[in-house]
């Protein structure tokens, strides 16, 4: 070919390709578009990388995220698409749904603090609404608001500690086929169990070393004004309060505040503590990171060991929960990184993963389902996203862009 007409033939090409990209706003786009780049949003949502668009909750995720519009390549628009039918698909789809959840949860938490610190009666209501919500989707589904909790941000420990301790509490009480009016009581007593932290003066509650001793005596004394605070609040039932009363006793009588000894820690209060526990575990704080699950649940299990929590409903806190919980990241014998999306009962160390990440090549890949019970791959261990200099927020977004 003439170097003239591979020009001509290169600007015709240019030209194509232009015609083919099509800038659209998000109320324009449909599943089956082909996203090249976002174009105009109001925050700061970035993409993976481009890719077809295969649901309907891929494009509410990224309006809730801002998006105004996008550039799409519309030769590579897919005509058929067939979505998996909601009882196949996979947990990641239904998260959405889930972190608007945690979000208001978190929300609520933050004024329910703000009362508390400015002596204010604390107003049930949006408790009472928000767990009222939050029970009823994890009746539907309790994997999505377990994958949420593994979400989370290293400066709001606090508040999300809070909700998720919450979240936590009813999934292991609706576990333990705990009546559903009684779950909301043990629900509305967790969201609150830490409302006294407020008072704790803020270099002690966020030191990040050791406390000292007289640190230590000061940090006790948030269960008390918890006690204090939600003893006060109009409508709130005993059972919240013992649940929260309970949280930091242990079987051996050395807990705190009251230190109630064995017997006397009813199933809730022990249930609390595990939950509590576990979730201050595996939670990133701005001074340390989490542990991985199998660490905490090694952790939970020593302790019952010395008989500080209640082996029987730790054993079944784990089985709850899963050998790999939904929403839990591990890495497979083949390098890849993988998200557990769904417990096989029958094989509990074989859960079906979402493998999303080459750790030997850094970089994120189609994302593939695989029943670990059917495949010779097999799990290595679990991991956390920071282990990879990961972000658990984007990759549950690319996981929401590949459907």
């Amino acid at each position: 070919m003439l170097k003239t007409e591979a020009v001509e033939l290169a600007l015709k090409l240019k030209v194509l390709d232009k015609r083919m990209m099509k800038e659209i706003e998000i109320s324009a786009l449909e599943v089956g578009h082909y996203v090249v780049k976002i174009v105009k949003q109001v925050k700061q949502f970035t993409l993976t990388q481009p890719g077809h668009i295969k649901s309907d909750l891929v494009i509410k995720n990224m309006a809730a995220k801002g998006v105004i519009s996008l550039l799409i390549d519309t030769s590579k628009t897919k005509k058929e698409h067939h979505p998996r039918k909601n009882k196949n698909a996979p947990v990641i789809m239904d998260v959405y749904k889930a972190k608007e959840l945690f979000t208001q949860s978190k929300a609520i938490q933050k004024q329910v603090f703000s009362d508390a610190q400015s002596g204010k009666p604390l107003d049930l209501s949006p408790v009472e609404k928000i767990t009222d919500e939050t029970i009823n989707e994890i009746f539907k589904n309790p994997d999505a608001l377990a994958c949420v909790i593994n979400i989370r941000n290293t400066d709001e420990y606090l508040l999300e500690h809070s909700v998720s301790v919450s979240v936590l509490m009813t999934i292991f009480a609706r576990f333990l086929k705990v009546e559903k009016a009684i779950i909301q009581e043990l629900s509305i007593g967790a969201f609150l169990h830490d409302v006294g932290k407020i008072m704790v003066p803020e270099n002690i509650l966020n030191k990040p070393g050791k406390l000292t001793t007289e640190e230590f005596s000061i940090m006790k004394t948030h269960v008390n004004h918890s006690i204090d605070i939600i003893k006060k609040t109009p409508g709130i039932s005993a059972l919240s309060l013992e649940v929260a009363a309970l949280h930091h006793e242990k079987l051996d009588g050395n807990g705190y505040p009251f230190n109630v000894v064995g017997d006397d820690i009813s199933t809730y209060g022990r249930m609390i503590s595990i939950c509590d526990i576990f979730d201050a575990l595996t939670a990133n704080r701005c001074y340390k990171k989490g542990y991985n699950h199998i660490k905490a649940f090694n952790i939970l299990r020593k302790l019952a060991e010395n008989n500080h929590l209640d082996q029987r409903l730790v054993n079944l806190f784990i089985k709850c929960m899963g050998v790999y919980p939904v929403g839990s990241l591990v890495e497979l014998n083949s390098n890849k990184i993988a998200i557990v999306e769904e417990r096989n009962i029958d094989d509990p160390t074989n859960p079906k993963v979402r493998y999303f990440y080459n750790s030997e090549k850094n970089n994120y890949v189609m994302a593939e389902d695989i029943d670990l019970a059917k495949n010779d791959d097999f799990i290595v261990k679990g991991v956390r996203a920071d282990d990879f200099d990961l972000n658990m927020n984007k990759i549950i977004e690319f996981l929401l862009m590949q459907g």
